[in-house]
């Protein structure tokens, strides 16, 4: 009697890890970004902008759905006319980019699984504030010590932030110097 429930304690948690190990198995890889790929909301090439990008996968569709930046993609999540069947979420890592200017075609990482920066004097692809993410949790905290902003996991991603109007960029240019810190950063409300 022992042994059969043994062997069948064994069996369910054999399915169950199957389980769940088939699920992450069945997450779509991400695509290379090229030079085809427009974004979902300004209908512009993803290249032409700085910063962070973004591709959904869908569970139908084995093709990238692309985003000018990071926070555009998260926003996609989170509003009720966009397609629920999200088979994956890629955003750039930014622990892995060249540059601001140059955050790689090939180095993503699930959305869920980064380390965001939000509220900082960065801006994204479009000019405006963007949810920056990183691989790496001290790639993120020494960008937040730079840039200004606080740092956020894809669980916790205030909502009026992602949807929110953004604020241009600064036209003293301040917005790109590697010294540059949010004036707002610690005041800002973030839900």
């Amino acid at each position: 009697m022992k042994l059969s429930i043994t062997m069948g304690a064994l069996a369910a948690s054999l399915v169950l890890s199957a389980c769940s190990g088939g699920d992450e198995a069945a997450m779509p890889p991400p695509f290379a970004l090229t030079e085809e790929a427009m974004g979902r909301y300004c209908g512009m090439n993803v290249l032409e902008h700085a910063g962070p990008k973004g591709q959904i996968i869908l569970q139908q569709i084995p093709e990238a759905i692309w985003f000018s930046s990071a926070r555009d993609t998260l926003a996609f999540t989170m509003l009720p006319e966009e397609p629920r069947d999200i088979a994956a979420i890629y955003v750039s890592d930014m622990s892995k980019a060249l540059s601001w200017d140059v955050p790689g075609a090939e180095n993503w990482i699930d959305a869920k699984k980064a380390f965001f920066v939000i509220g900082s004097a960065q801006r994204g692809g479009m000019g405006t504030e963007e949810a920056v993410p990183f691989s790496v949790e001290a790639d993120a905290k020494t960008f937040a010590e730079k840039h200004g902003g606080r740092l956020v996991r894809f669980d916790d991603m205030p909502k009026d932030y992602i949807l929110g109007s953004g604020s241009e960029a600064p036209t003293d240019g301040s917005a790109f110097d590697p010294e540059a810190t949010s004036e707002n950063a610690e005041g800002h409300d973030h839900g």
